[in-house]
């Protein structure tokens, strides 16, 4: 495993550290918008879709001052322990006191990132463009269509309530049967990509496709439900269910959709800047964080309708990841880095940053 360490240089660092962490914590705002790291362009091979849709221009950068110049998954463990899943710069790793990365060279099966999870026995999943890796704390075991897979680019992962791990492919659905995988087959008139996994409070599983809208699998039945049946799109990317237990459908060109558990509402139709919309999360307070691309994040609240941009500091054009941590904390990964919002205004998590976190 690489750990990052931070190298001291003579005579100029030495006048640096003799700053409490408390002086650099109020300090560190005013030192991001003097020397903010900027965008540089993310590795995108093999990553077709998301490649075809990105509409931002990478500038020079100082890259290692960055978590990630891409930031595609968010994830807290049962640890309390953060991961950054990242377009070329593997997992990052963060436990409250360091951060490190583990990539192919630790035995990470590829990149990018696609899907983090942790299973019931404290394993860490990750899904990417080369397969499955699990990492049980030292060692990687990884999966290809070898083992069972339907594809080796997977592009989501998730446990259910009974235990089953299921993976979301460019052909489809699988799940592991606690050695290898086997696929699941969907009744659908082609092959399509898995892009969702979800459960709800009932123990249906919703999974999202790239063109066939939904699949709800109920334990005996699948049912298939798409813009026929009110879903805003067919190209379902993220599914969330709420704390009232509606259930919120995030699409690559129709906005968002609501279910009720009786019928389905397109949402923000015509109030927010594209209806390609990539990541979905429920805060604390019940307020409703949606991506927009191009347009940073929005929040609903249940009346009103909240845009957050560059003006609020998030300079994300493409944002793939929106999560809340157990502390409260807001986070929001995509094409530029890391951003997390204090009070009111986004700023870009360095590792620096990170380091200071720990103070």
């Amino acid at each position: 495993m690489k750990t990052l360490t931070l190298m001291y240089f003579p005579v100029l660092i030495l006048a640096l550290v003799i700053f409490s962490c408390s002086e650099q914590s109020k300090n560190h705002l005013a030192e991001q918008n003097d020397a903010a790291p900027k965008i540089v362009q993310a590795n995108l091979q093999g990553d077709h879709n998301i490649a075809r849709h990105l509409g931002w221009q990478p500038e020079k950068t100082n890259k290692n001052l960055q978590v990630g110049e891409y930031v595609r998954k968010i994830f807290q463990d049962t640890k309390g322990h953060l991961w950054f899943g990242t377009n070329n710069q593997g997992i990052a790793h963060y436990d409250g006191d360091s951060l490190t990365y583990l990539s192919a060279e630790e035995g990470l099966s590829g990149m990018p990132i696609t899907g983090i999870m942790e299973d019931k026995a404290g394993n860490m999943w990750f899904t990417t463009h080369r397969g499955v890796s699990m990492y049980d704390g030292a060692s990687f075991r990884n999966f290809t269509a070898k083992d069972g897979l339907a594809d080796d680019e997977t592009w989501s992962i998730f446990q259910d309530s009974k235990g089953m791990i299921w993976v979301g492919t460019a052909r489809g659905l699988c799940r592991f049967n606690g050695e290898k995988f086997e696929v699941f087959s969907l009744p659908s008139a082609g092959t399509s990509w898995v892009w969702s996994i979800a459960e709800d409070k009932k123990g249906n599983l919703w999974f999202g496709t790239n063109g066939e809208g939904v699949y709800m699998y109920d334990g005996e039945t699948i049912t298939n439900i798409n813009k026929q049946n009110g879903l805003s799109d067919n190209s379902i990317v993220s599914i969330l269910e709420d704390a009232k237990g509606n259930i919120w459908f995030s699409s690559m060109y129709g906005g968002v959709s609501r279910y009720d558990g009786g019928s389905f509402t397109r949402f923000f139709e015509n109030e927010i800047g594209s209806d390609e919309v990539w990541a979905l999360c429920e805060d604390k307070a019940g307020n409703i964080w949606f991506s927009s691309e191009g347009f940073g994040v929005y929040r609903y609240d249940g009346a009103n309708l909240a845009n957050f941009g560059q003006k609020d500091g998030l300079n994300i054009k493409v944002v793939q990841a929106i999560f809340e941590d157990k502390a409260g904390q807001l986070w929001v990964g995509g094409a530029g880095g890391l951003y997390r919002l204090e009070r009111k205004t986004f700023v870009n998590i360095t590792r620096g940053i990170l380091n200071r976190d720990k103070c």
